[in-house]
């Protein structure tokens, strides 16, 4: 059985990192973790192939190998997704589909073969046996979340290491809190469910026997969603680092009661992570509660924010504009929000209703429903605001426009590297040559060639006066804010 995995492409966005990428001339931030986790699950006798739309162009001479075609895609994803779909479906193949989209929609799902609802654990053996006895069924949904500790390691031998970024690892599914807007909690439920430390370690241990050294991405929706486990992972996580000579650093997602925990917060900053992102949403309280992010309203987020940069941690967030209660200034209290957060890398996106999440269903109720959601939250709206449409739309771009102006951005920067501890530098997996390799591309294109030269030699010059060991960082902060700038305004999520 020949199995070929395909991820689509994704249109351009703040998430794909298009413009950084060309710094350290790779073609894509992370690999399709769940195609690669779907590799694992598959028996290894059949054999398989990945084309991730990122980093290749997928072709006839890909699709005429497959017996099998496994597509997988989030929302955003869902043209090119149906674009592959009938392209392997003209050829004759046999398709596949699962993942974020197919199973969170509740219309346009591809005309696929086999379609997934959910995680895959519990119902890819069966597909896989009743495949074997000539009796696949169309729809395989399981009626249980599966332990996550039959889950196998994602299949890296499929990636091709020069092409990414960064490398990602999951830990946990699942998230305690009852956002509106999430379809986390939709997906994958209200009770987190993790790994255990083993499996971590061993997916670690893969990584880097083959050649792995840099980033890892923690991908979980929400890192701390099961306190408790993650403080026992955590030291076993620093131990391994330290017996490895630290190969990677880490970067993951979390929720903002992260601040609450000094004991989490120095365990996380022990083990080698250096960035979290935290949905903030948005400072308006009113807000806040009507989409029923009540953990944001327990405690300052301004206070939060710094309490886990001053731990070493960059914080990174999500904001977002459209709620009924913003009031007609929420786009000038988010932008003195993130000037005074220290937060360099924000993403402020429009409000959108994803399928069936708790907004969907209530808006549908009210009848204010205006289609799916394209998935992407920048472009337009799929449900009448209580905001005028065309006002909204107009305070995204100029939060957008504003918050990524060079000075203003590189003054952000700069603030949230005052704040980090000065005695400490940056953990810097990659080698030293890389990172000079990197250095003269930057110098170059933003100390040269850029309109914004000046404010680069500004950044630059305060940077090596003030904050000389976080150089590595500040520099890649200018490279992310360089990647904001060149994309259209309004298009940054």
């Amino acid at each position: 059985m020949n199995v070929l995995l395909v991820n689509p492409p994704f249109p351009e966005s703040y998430w794909g990192f298009k413009h950084a990428l060309k710094f350290e001339k790779k073609r894509s931030a992370y690999p399709p973790l769940g195609l690669l986790t779907v590799s694992a699950l598959l028996p290894r006798d059949w054999s398989r192939r990945l084309v991730d739309c990122e980093v290749e162009t997928l072709n006839a001479a890909h699709i005429e190998w497959a017996t099998l075609v496994f597509v997988t895609g989030m929302l955003v994803q869902k043209d090119a997704m149906h674009r592959i779909v009938a392209a392997c479906k003209r050829r004759g193949k046999t398709v596949v589909v699962g993942g974020p989209y197919v199973s969170t929609s509740t219309e346009g799902i591809p005309d696929a073969d086999h379609i997934f609802i959910g995680e895959a654990e519990n119902t890819l053996p069966q597909f896989i046996e009743d495949l074997k006895h000539g009796r696949a069924a169309k729809l395989y949904k399981s009626s249980e979340r599966p332990d996550l500790s039959t889950t196998p390691p994602p299949d890296y031998s499929l990636v091709n290491l020069k092409r990414y970024s960064a490398m990602s690892v999951q830990y946990s599914r699942g998230c305690p809190f009852d956002c509106e807007f999430c379809d986390i909690i939709e997906v994958f439920g209200r009770v987190p469910r993790t790994k255990s430390t083993e499996q971590i370690l061993v997916e670690l241990d893969e990584l880097f026997e083959i050649g792995w050294r840099g980033t890892v991405f923690i991908v979980d929706d929400n890192f701390i969603g099961n306190k408790r486990a993650v403080k026992r992972l955590l030291p076993a996580l620093a131990e391994w680092q330290e017996t490895k000579d630290w190969p990677f650093v880490f970067l993951t997602e979390a929720s903002v009661n992260l601040a609450d925990d000094s004991e989490l917060l120095a365990g996380m900053r022990r083990a080698g992570f250096y960035r979290v992102f935290l949905g903030i949403e948005t400072p308006i309280e009113a807000s806040l509660l009507e989409t029923h992010k009540t953990q944001n309203t327990r405690r300052s987020l301004l206070a939060a924010i710094a309490k886990i940069q001053r731990h070493g941690i960059e914080v990174m967030a999500g904001f977002i504009v459209g709620f009924d209660n913003d009031p007609l200034d929420v786009f000038e209290q988010q932008v003195r929000f993130i000037r005074k957060s220290a937060i360099p890398l924000a993403m402020v996106g429009l409000l959108t209703a994803l399928p069936d999440t708790a907004l969907w269903r209530r808006l549908r109720h009210e009848g204010r429903l205006l289609g799916e959601s394209s998935g992407s939250n920048s472009e337009w709206l799929n449900f009448i605001p209580a905001m005028n449409a065309d006002r909204l739309i107009a305070g995204h771009k100029y939060i957008i426009e504003t918050i990524y102006e060079p000075r203003e951005y590189y003054n952000r920067a700069l603030r949230c590297l005052k704040r980090l501890p000065a005695n400490e530098s940056e953990p810097n997996a990659s080698s030293r040559v890389n990172a000079l390799v990197i250095l003269m591309r930057v110098i170059f294109r933003l100390g040269v060639i850029d309109g914004s030269r000046l404010e680069f030699w500004r950044y630059l010059r305060i940077v090596l006066a003030k904050r000389r060991t976080r150089l590595a960082q500040a520099v890649r902060l200018a490279i992310m804010g360089y990647h904001f700038r060149k994309l259209p305004a309004g298009r940054q999520p």
